[in-house]
């Protein structure tokens, strides 16, 4: 038992669970927090608006598979980062988002103190995994310890603990609670014979892995390479079979071409998948009678499709226990050659959806190799450009956007992923549009002196809603954006930068900014798409 304040309880809590590193912006209520962080060795890194703070948590997470967390001050600032945690949300991503609330005793109906909220903790409550709001200096480990529990078992979500502001300031004796044990579930005897009986059985089984998937990396190709079945991914488990494997078809569940590979399985393995509208742009698949699923969230299970052996529990257990069942064999004959088709049929969709934007995207592929990571934004370059065609050779390689499909994510994602992963080559693309949302960000990786090109695409405005009103007849207008000179306004920023408008500017410029002391953005000037694939 130590007496701490409640601000020293809340950094050793955090230190005690292995952060070294959190995104925020101190502010008055907050100050309590930032006088310990030195103290604990845990590093700050200041984004320039809390959404960024939330954004650049979420890429550390994604890039790193620890917990990003987010320090920032009350009312305004928790709300700033509410769509960041609502995007953590979306993507299952472990996002701990800490800011003040008012104190104790504080009027129930207000009385106008600085940041007053009606009620912060229900509104993040409807967004995060929960919301929690601690009553006192010897609660904030146990809080802490909680959070932590909650985001590292089970199906990862954000959390948001509030510190009402006279806790932060008070002090008493405080226990320090180690990090909990998180346990993974595994699946059911009876459960994991009658999917390896449906595997066995099955002539042309096909493997689609989510971002659930991500952990299970080994375990996949191994049981991909038993079955014979061809992998193809989701937005967010891209990588998670590298795309030069035989086996793999890419992340490709958006295309139209995947209806035709599921039709013609006779057994689909979904793993650690929502199978949401937002991954399948084609609509619901034909999966009645083929159907074999994964997923730790048994909610998850009977979402969007009824399995016909339904696999509760974490990806590797899962997959290990099905592939014990199994049994040692070789992959089965022609397997190799089935997969080259299909990846043939679905690479023709892909190139023809991300056409005008190969080029960019043979150039990010060429910069970024095997090892290096894209943060990318909701941004027409990205989702028909880059999803597809750009190859990825790990998990955690494609950082997007994907069911809240946000925009202004992929800087500060970059920014959290380069702070995470130092010595990785880490690229930001964006489309103008998108950029406007967080380019205080820019300010943010200039001042961390980070080596990082954040490429931007520019086609006058809003490009996906101006064919989308084109196509429903509607009047086109409100999406024509004059783009400001974004070679010039990096440089007040303090970055480099330049425009790179053919293939041979932009490897040239990529191969510079990643050498660089400090960003560099790289203004790409793309034509108007004339309307959706």
């Amino acid at each position: 038992m130590t007496e701490l304040t409640g601000g020293e309880a809340l950094v050793h809590a955090l230190a005690w669970h292995g952060v070294d590193t959190v995104f925020g912006i101190p502010g008055t209520h907050n100050l309590e927090i930032y006088a310990h962080l030195a103290a604990v060795g845990i590093r700050h890194v200041s984004p320039r608006h809390e959404q960024g703070a939330g954004y650049a948590a979420d890429g550390y997470a994604r890039a790193t598979g620890r917990v990003g967390v987010a320090v920032v001050t009350s009312g305004p600032a928790t709300l700033n980062a509410a769509t960041a945690i609502g995007q953590a949300y979306s993507d299952s991503v472990p996002v701990l988002l800490i800011s003040p609330g008012m104190p104790l005793r504080h009027p129930g109906r207000g009385n106008g103190l600085l940041h007053e909220t009606k009620d912060q903790r229900a509104a993040m409550d409807a967004i995060a995994a929960y919301s929690h709001r601690v009553t006192s200096v010897a609660e904030i480990p146990v809080a802490v310890a909680q959070a932590f529990a909650t985001m590292t078992s089970g199906r990862p979500r954000p959390v948001h603990l509030e510190l009402p502001l006279d806790v932060l300031a008070e002090a008493d004796d405080v226990e320090l609670v180690a990090p909990l044990p998180a346990p993974v579930p595994i699946p059911g005897a009876a459960e994991l014979e009658v999917a390896a009986h449906r595997l066995r059985a099955a002539a042309r089984p096909v493997v689609l892995a989510g971002g659930g998937a991500r952990g299970a990396a080994g375990e996949l190709r191994a049981l991909a390479e038993r079955l014979g079945a061809p992998v193809i991914t989701t937005t967010n488990g891209k990588g998670t079979l590298p795309d030069d494997h035989p086996l793999a078809l890419g992340a490709g569940v958006h295309l139209p071409s995947l209806r035709a590979l599921v039709s013609d399985a006779d057994a689909v393995l979904v793993v650690g998948s929502e199978l949401a509208a937002a991954d399948l742009w084609y609509g619901e698949l034909p999966l009645a009678g083929k159907l074999v699923r994964v997923d730790i969230d048994p909610v998850q299970l009977v979402t969007n499709a009824v399995p016909d052996v339904a696999l509760a529990g974490g990806a590797a257990s899962a997959l290990r226990g099905v592939l014990d069942r199994l049994g040692a064999g070789e992959t089965p004959a022609g397997a190799v050659e089935r997969a080259a088709h299909w990846r043939a049929v679905l690479r023709a969709d892909a190139r023809a959806e991300g056409a005008p934007y190969l080029w960019i995207v043979d150039a990010l592929a060429t910069a970024l190799g095997r090892d290096g990571v894209l943060a990318a934004d909701s941004a027409m370059v990205c989702y028909y450009g880059a999803l597809a065609n750009l190859p990825a050779y790990a998990p955690g390689s494609f950082l997007y956007p994907t069911g809240y499909g946000t925009l202004g994510y992929g800087l500060p994602a970059a920014l959290g992923a380069k702070v995470g992963r130092p010595d990785t080559p880490v690229v930001a693309l964006l489309g103008d549009g998108g950029i406007m949302f967080t380019l205080a960000e820019l300010a943010a990786a200039a001042q961390l002196r980070l080596p990082l090109p954040v490429v931007v695409v520019d086609n006058g405005g809003y490009g996906e809603i101006r064919n989308e009103m084109g196509e429903r007849g509607d009047p086109v207008h409100a999406v024509d954006l004059e783009s400001p000179d974004f070679v010039a306004l990096a440089r007040a920023l303090g970055c480099l930068a330049e425009r790179a408008d053919d293939p041979a500017a932009l490897a040239g410029a990529l191969a510079r900014a990643l050498a660089a002391d400090r960003p560099t953005l790289l203004r790409v000037r793309e034509p108007v798409r004339s309307g959706k694939p």
